[in-house]
């Protein structure tokens, strides 16, 4: 099964992978036509959404005719049985526990996790989480970045005979479900659970995780998932990878392109997002370390030295950008792993959409 034929298209190319897998339906909400109209007053505004009877939203948009929009704020999708990742997930964090907001999602989704910070900051973190979920690091301020810690919990996997580990930033406000143009949150690791089981069939992937929840536009056609590409943030790794984490910057880029060019596959899921705060908006962790002094350049410049083949410098809204072609791994196919047999047919594991006051 070549499920790569159209690496970054949108189709039917995914079905046969995706069968067993939650119910996955995204269609093009675009409008046919889109117009500028310009307004002098306030009052020009109202006179118009009188009119055409609706609403500007945010004061830049509308439908016509108007349109409803359902609130999912107050909705999650709730699994019974509850399901929790397979695989151990870690948190990589330094200088946040005030925010730790990767902590504070999964803790609402009672999903068990250990959080990695360094000697020095366990008692600022064992004052606001759970100390039995803190692993102390055996070093302090290396000055390397994330580096060390994400190695360090790679080795902790291995030796507790885990096959893959969950390596997640410290600043992901929420996880969603991805289906029918609607971003929901789950209440359970469900999301972990369903990725988890799907890469497992395949004996060829080495990376997986969740595209970031801003770049999953909900009017957008997706595929459930996107096949080798980079993979951020919230990441699925095999642990008998011959690699480890190196470098100071786009470590995650550098990882996916080690494994994409030893013909492995890398798996993005846009069925399951992850909502990431953008680089560089909060304090701690990397940013005072990696960020200054022209870092946006020098992450560029990391990358091409490392892999000069698909890597080039751009420039784009006003900063030094890499720019990675992809391209030469659209051939990596993912191969089932031997008596492996995918069940026809949607597997929701449970999940029903339900108002959050019904679900308490």
């Amino acid at each position: 099964m070549n499920a790569t034929a159209n690496l970054f298209g949108h189709g039917e190319w995914w079905e046969d992978a995706w069968k067993g897998m939650p119910e996955f339906v995204q269609e093009a909400l675009k409008p046919a036509h889109s117009i500028q109209v310009d307004f002098r007053r306030q009052e020009d505004v109202e006179a118009f959404e009188r009119l055409l009877g609706g609403k500007v939203y945010h004061g830049k948009w509308m439908w016509y005719p108007p349109k409803g929009y359902e609130n999912w704020r107050d909705w999650r999708y709730v699994s019974k049985p509850r399901f929790d990742p397979r695989y151990p997930l870690y948190i990589i964090s330094k200088g946040r526990w005030e925010s730790r907001m990767t902590a504070r999602s999964l803790d609402a989704l009672k999903v068990p996790y250990l959080i990695a910070v360094e000697p020095q900051e366990v008692e600022q973190y064992a004052a606001v989480i759970d100390r039995r979920k803190i692993l102390t690091l055996p070093f302090s301020n290396l000055g390397q970045g994330s580096i060390p810690t994400r190695n360090f919990i790679w080795e902790h996997a291995l030796a507790a005979g885990h096959k893959r580990h969950w390596c997640c930033d410290d600043n992901i406000q929420g996880f969603y479900r991805l289906n029918r143009n609607s971003k929901i949150q789950t209440d359970s690791g469900v999301m972990f659970r369903a990725a988890e089981d799907f890469v497992d069939r395949y004996e060829n992937v080495a990376i997986a995780g969740f595209q970031y929840e801003s770049f999953a536009l909900r009017r957008e056609k997706w595929a459930p998932f996107h096949l080798n590409t980079r993979v951020y943030s919230c990441i699925l790794i095999r642990n008998d990878l011959p690699y480890r984490w190196r470098g100071r910057y786009n470590e995650d880029t550098d990882l996916s392109l080690r494994a994409l060019k030893d013909g492995h596959c890398t798996v993005l899921f846009y069925a399951f997002l992850a909502n990431k705060i953008a680089t560089m908006r909060m304090t701690g962790g990397n940013t005072d370390e990696l960020y200054k002094d022209d870092g946006r350049l020098k992450m560029a410049q990391s990358l091409v030295e490392q892999h000069p083949d698909v890597t080039t410098i751009s420039h784009k809204w006003g900063r030094a950008q890499h720019v990675v072609n992809y391209e030469p791994f659209a051939r990596n196919a993912l191969r089932l792993r031997p008596g492996v047999e995918i069940s026809a047919g949607v597997n929701d594991y449970g999940m029903t959409l339900t108002r959050v006051k019904e679900a308490a």
